[in-house]
């Protein structure tokens, strides 16, 4: 969906697809193909259900040279020159040709990065869809169905299986949702559009290497327009530097119906960047009335003595140190986050991000929900009436793609042009005032 990390600035944040900490140093790059130690294939159990494999078939020396005809001149020119500078960086020549191959230009991609940012959602709305009843009873299902698979990824990696499944969930919605535009073309699109070229061609470089190593064709490294790739959208720098091969089979894929790889190479990912198991991401926390805490850390009991206590009332356990975060300010749910929050916010740099992915884990491990109220300003709809207000408004002849309760910039817009309709403020806001407009109508 987007071509920048999630940002949570006052109130608001802006919402897109995630990337996966895309530039990283070489230097971090880990080893990656079997017997090099960083798999124990002996430890890896892959559950046995049927998958479409992606993988390359044939090697791509045996394609001949491509012409382009993208229908855009300068388009053209710009890949002919691209074209050396990618040899002059190892990728080979035939490699390039057999990937560019019907290659295009692709002016929606430009036209989605350009409008990424104008969607914007206060952080209730975010975590209503986030952390919607469907999303956390398909991850615990998901759970359930790769079950050992992700034990063996959270005994070899440390990173708990509930984490790697919410984060699953948040990227893709479990492998339902991992982007089918062509990788190449859409990498080819905006490195060419210069907006931000020097990034995308070090993307583009570094995905063709991932052709040329033979973990997938070109044809089948397909992801969002902004070039994430596969069930936990990695982006191709993040890819090359922690992607593992877990089924040992000498591929990393990441895009195939197995998840496995992917799977473990998001733990890999955390586990690099410090993850430490048994420690949680945060927990939420009663604070002293007109309490503040800025950037402070302390450890629990520290805090427990200032005050700050569980949601249940009793101290914090000493997990380390921890500080106080208050996403909607302080007539807004309150929490203690750890080390771990941080980690997440590695994967994206957002709190509001780190927040859904932590308190999603924790609902599909069968946590409560948040227990006390957002300032929201509206009276919310449940789950339900999300859906029922979906229902409706596409019976009204507004282009809702899904009714699925999850309100995002589709139903916003919706919502907008129905209450311009009939004279109501165009707030936006899936509350219980629109649903009763929209009954009435």
């Amino acid at each position: 969906m987007r071509a920048g990390l999630l940002g949570l600035s006052g109130l608001f944040i802006s919402i897109s697809t995630s990337w996966a900490a895309a530039a990283v140093e070489e230097s971090l790059r880990p080893q990656l193909r079997p017997g090099s130690g960083l798999i124990a294939p002996e430890a890896v159990v892959v559950d046995a259900v049927p998958v479409r494999s992606l993988r390359p078939q044939i090697r791509p020396e045996t394609v001949a040279t491509v012409t382009l005809a993208s229908g855009n001149s300068g388009f053209d020119r710009w890949v002919a020159g691209f074209r050396g500078r990618a040899v002059s960086q190892g990728v080979r020549a035939n490699v390039f040709d057999w990937a560019f191959r019907g290659v295009r230009y692709n002016p929606d991609v430009v036209a989605r990065d350009r409008n990424q940012s104008e969607f914007k959602r206060e952080i209730w709305d975010y975590l209503d869809s986030a952390v919607s009843p469907a999303r956390v009873e398909n991850g615990q299902a998901a759970l359930r169905r790769h079950g050992r698979t992700l034990t063996r990824i959270e005994a070899h990696y440390g990173v708990e299986k509930e984490i790697v499944t919410a984060i699953w969930g948040m990227e893709s919605n479990y492998g339902d949702r991992l982007g089918d535009l062509p990788l190449i073309g859409s990498m080819a699109t905006l490195a060419y559009d210069g907006r931000r070229g020097a990034f995308f061609e070090k993307q583009l470089v570094t995905a063709l290497k991932i052709v040329q190593s033979g973990d997938v064709r070109p044809e089948n490294m397909t992801g969002s327009w902004a070039g994430a790739m596969g069930h936990t959208q990695f982006m191709p720098t993040s890819y090359a530097a922690y992607a593992v091969d877990f089924t040992g089979d000498g591929k990393r894929d990441v895009w195939s119906d197995d998840p496995t790889d992917a799977l473990a190479s998001t733990a890999a990912y955390l586990d690099r960047f410090g993850w430490r198991k048994g420690m949680p991401w945060g927990v939420e926390v009663r604070v002293p009335r007109g309490a503040s805490f800025g950037s402070t850390s302390r450890m629990p009991s520290d805090w427990a003595s200032r005050g700050v206590v569980g949601i249940d009332g009793r101290a914090v356990r000493d997990y380390g140190s921890a500080r106080i975060l208050q996403p909607a300010g302080p007539s807004g749910p309150s929490f203690m986050v750890f080390a771990n929050f941080d980690v997440i916010k590695r994967y994206n740099n957002s709190d509001a991000y780190a927040l859904g992915v932590g308190h999603l884990a924790d609902r599909i491990a069968g946590g409560s929900p948040i227990r006390a109220s957002w300032p929201r300003g509206y009276d919310p709809l449940s789950y339900e009436e999300r859906k029922e207000m979906q229902r409706r408004l596409r019976r009204k002849g507004y282009a809702v793609e899904k009714i699925d309760g999850i309100v995002g910039p589709n139903t916003v817009a919706a919502i907008r042009a129905f209450q311009s309709s009939v004279g109501a403020s165009p707030d936006g806001l899936p509350s219980q005032q629109l649903l009763a407009l929209l009954r009435q109508s």
